[in-house]
């Protein structure tokens, strides 16, 4: 992570720059909604799946508090993770031996090498909270490995290597699935999505030739969960920067190799050279959309028509910036993203949900640019509360010739977001309340058609005064770790989601003013 400068000088910095700005002229736009209008359905494609850090940590009361904050506010059916088959897991020891020596004589099919006790509990957590597992099947453990000092970065450090013997590998394979069903039902797990490992195409997989070792993985890996039951779905291939889909397929094809969904991921400051091998500056608010557009497109020419697209990773950012995930950005790029991706993929796992998190460590300061909805010590971040009021959109769209609004019927009316997004306020910066505006506000004139003249409606906001716990640690001073019990009730008190503003329309009209990376949702009963 890149350091981060003194937050009592960058104050005082950003502050004067502030002052010597000139004033920016607000803008304008009118829209007409017409709640007559024919609609197109509008399932909430980006708040089904959610990501999480690595298997073990699901066993946390603060990632069992955060699941449920999370699932009370977008009522999301599934969680992804890594890491199911790590060593700390416990699911496979060939030394660990039998009580009963008389019920296999090789430790490749002899039950006992097994142990489900913590796999068990992490999916008992997850079913008891009415979420499903979306099962990530990795890492390597440590005695299957081939090189079992294939270790990556991570600070848990996973073994990336594959297999010593790819029987073994089938044979555990065999032995989850079945586990799993004996446990929950086939009713259940048939219900659930089998993806084949994370971004082989990255240092998560130590095959060579990557791709060549990663399509055999997935074979051995596709045909033992499809001996167990055929009901059982599986896809991949799971990789970073929207790669492979094409040869993927087109693998599966040759090789008859059952595949149910093709998965894979994008972020919004992945390069054109990784994801589409050109030289072009793609905009952050544009890149996940140009990605899932062209993985769309691959599918539909790979002759596999029908198949699911599911991006099992997505944000703004994979690095740990906390002018982006931590801050008021998030609500305009994100409804950006939904208005761009409606239509061409069935579902989207934002990564991830918790900072429950420790991929690079323990963390140390709550607004550090994690990844998470809601930060360390159950505080919301303004992201949390973008999630939340973007729930409240409808599952029919109305169309609209803008690119700043999502207007939906509800069963009650109508529901309309609006934004207005511009750019981070500075790669890798920290933004304040002190900073300069990312820039001019905007008046939207909504003409409301076929609605009551004069109905009420509620206007729900994220941006820098509303729903945006960052206000409340700027007025600490940033402490940096270590906040008090009284620091923590109030910031979260801070993050909680601002009350609705009610007003009534004027002549079937609303005037409503956003600020710059300002979210705002509206809902209008008939």
């Amino acid at each position: 992570m890149k350091q981060r400068p003194s937050f009592s000088i960058f104050g005082l910095v950003t502050l004067a720059t502030a002052l010597c700005m000139p004033l920016v002229a607000q803008q304008h736009e009118s829209i007409v909604i017409d709640s007559q209008v024919s609609t197109t359905a509008f399932p909430h494609f980006w708040e089904q799946t959610f990501g999480s850090g690595r298997a073990i940590l699901s066993l946390r009361e603060s990632y069992r508090d955060d699941l449920r904050t999370v699932k009370q506010a977008t009522n999301f059916q599934s969680i992804r993770f890594h890491g199911i088959l790590n060593d700390e897991v416990g699911l496979y020891d060939p030394d660990r031996k039998t009580k009963n020596p008389g019920l296999a004589a090789q430790a490749a099919n002899d039950a006992s090498v097994y142990n489900f006790s913590y796999t068990d509990q992490i999916y008992d957590g997850l079913l008891a909270n009415g979420v499903r597992p979306f099962v990530e099947l990795s890492f390597m453990p440590k005695k299957m490995a081939s090189d079992p000092d294939a270790l990556h970065a991570f600070w848990y450090k996973p073994n990336v290597s594959p297999p010593k013997d790819y029987a073994l590998w089938d044979v555990m394979i065999r032995a989850f699935a079945s586990h799993l069903i004996e446990r929950y039902g086939i009713e259940e797990v048939a219900t659930w999505k089998f993806e084949v490992w994370n971004e082989p195409n990255l240092d998560f997989w130590g095959g060579s030739p990557k791709q060549e070792t990663y399509f055999k993985l997935y074979d051995h890996t596709a045909r033992a969960l499809k001996a167990v039951s055929p009901r059982l779905i599986v896809g991949g291939p799971s990789t970073a920067q929207a790669a492979w889909v094409a040869p993927f397929l087109a693998h599966t094809r040759e090789k008859d190799v059952p595949v149910d969904f093709v998965s894979t991921h994008v972020y919004g400051n992945d390069k054109a050279e990784d994801v589409f091998g050109t030289h072009e500056e793609i905009p952050r608010d544009k890149m996940v959309w140009r990605a899932v557009e062209k993985v769309h497109d691959e599918i539909a020419h790979s002759g596999y028509s029908k198949m699911p697209l599911i991006f099992s990773e997505y944000n703004a950012s994979y690095a740990n910036e906390p002018n982006i995930t931590d801050s008021t950005y998030m609500g305009p790029w994100l409804a950006n993203t939904i208005r761009l991706c409606d239509g061409l993929t069935e579902s989207m796992s934002y990564w991830a949900f918790s900072d429950v998190f420790e991929e690079q460590g323990v963390v140390r300061s709550p607004f550090y640019g994690g990844f998470g909805l809601i930060a360390a010590d159950d505080i919301p971040k303004p992201v949390f509360n973008v999630f939340r009021i973007l729930h409240k959109l409808g599952d029919r769209r109305i169309a609209v010739a803008s690119d700043s609004v999502l207007a939906t019927a509800t069963g009650k009316g109508i529901a309309l977001a609006l934004w207005n997004y511009a750019p981070p306020t500075g790669e890798g910066a920290v933004y304040t309340m002190a900073s300069a505006p990312a820039g001019p506000a905007k008046t939207f004139d909504v003409e409301f058609k076929n609605v009551a003249a004069s109905a009420s409606v509620e206007v729900w906001r994220v941006d820098d005064d509303h729903s945006n716990v960052l206000k409340a640690f700027d007025a600490m001073g940033r402490p940096p770790a270590d906040l008090s019990q009284k620091q923590i009730a109030a910031l979260r008190a801070a993050g909680s989601l601002a009350p609705a503003e009610h007003l009534r329309l004027s002549h079937g009209k609303l005037e409503l003013t956003v600020p710059a990376h300002g979210l705002a949702v509206v809902t209008l009963e008939r």
